[in-house]
């Protein structure tokens, strides 16, 4: 089992910044990728940005793409993702989830959300 742990969320202006931080404990051994997902009212949960663990190569999707960092800190088993410029649109529960693998299957666990707003 895995657990995560997601601080940072808050209410800002557009145009604003925002740090939002997830830390994994448990068996964490064979960590394929950490990433951040969100999911505003009313919609499905969205893909927001991944890094793999061991290369450090990171995706994101295109409408946080020059804009949102995403980092991770494999000594701390942490991963953090800086929001900037932030958009009312913006505005969703932000997931942090991490997949693992053992013995060729991958598991996913997910953190218990953090609330972002943005206010225009």
């Amino acid at each position: 089992q895995v657990q995560l742990v997601e601080s940072g969320g808050g209410l800002v202006q557009a145009g604003g910044s925002l740090r939002l931080s997830c830390a994994a404990s448990g068996r964490t051994a064979n960590t394929y990728d950490m990433g951040w997902f969100r999911q505003a009212p009313g919609k499905e949960r969205d893909f927001v940005s991944i890094v793999t663990w061991s290369s450090g190569s990171t995706r994101y999707a295109d409408s946080v793409k020059g804009r949102f960092t995403i980092s991770r800190d494999k000594s701390k088993n942490t991963v953090d993702l800086i929001m900037n410029s932030l958009k009312p649109e913006d505005t969703a529960v932000y997931y942090c989830r991490i997949q693992t693998y053992d013995a060729g299957t991958f598991y996913n666990y997910w953190g218990q959300g953090t609330q972002v707003t943005v206010s225009s």
